[in-house]
């Protein structure tokens, strides 16, 4: 079955919101969503201590387009580093430190979606 960019904005969404209160109930702090500039898109910008964390989130409904993990490639890993340090300009704040995680929210037929928080990826 074959998904619709509304269909694929709404599931990104849906991930979006659940990935954000899976990591405030960790502890960490958001401060900015769905971040856009030239550059790209930050999903979510959240603050863990004194790190600055650059959040990317996958959603998947199914195995059609491989699993989240294998969506976070190198390129993709080096463009958000890039853009963590352009939001961090952009909003004058310096972090002791940035860091990228990858929040993979894995949809269940029946029952809650399935989180998993990948911190540090790369």
């Amino acid at each position: 079955m074959t998904t619709t960019a509304a269909q694929r904005q709404a599931l990104g969404g849906y991930g979006e919101r659940v990935a954000e209160r899976h990591l405030v109930g960790q502890g960490l702090v958001v401060l900015d969503r769905n971040w856009r500039c030239e550059a790209g898109e930050i999903d979510l910008v959240l603050r863990e201590g004194s790190v600055l964390v650059v959040c990317e989130v996958k959603t998947r409904s199914g195995p059609e387009g491989g699993t989240p993990h294998e969506a976070v490639t190198d390129e993709k890993l080096d463009r958000l580093r890039r853009l963590g340090v352009l939001w961090a300009q952009a909003h004058d704040v310096h972090p002791q430190d940035t860091r990228v995680d990858l929040v993979a929210v894995l949809l269940s037929a029946r029952g809650a979606a399935r989180v998993e928080h990948v911190r540090g990826v790369g």
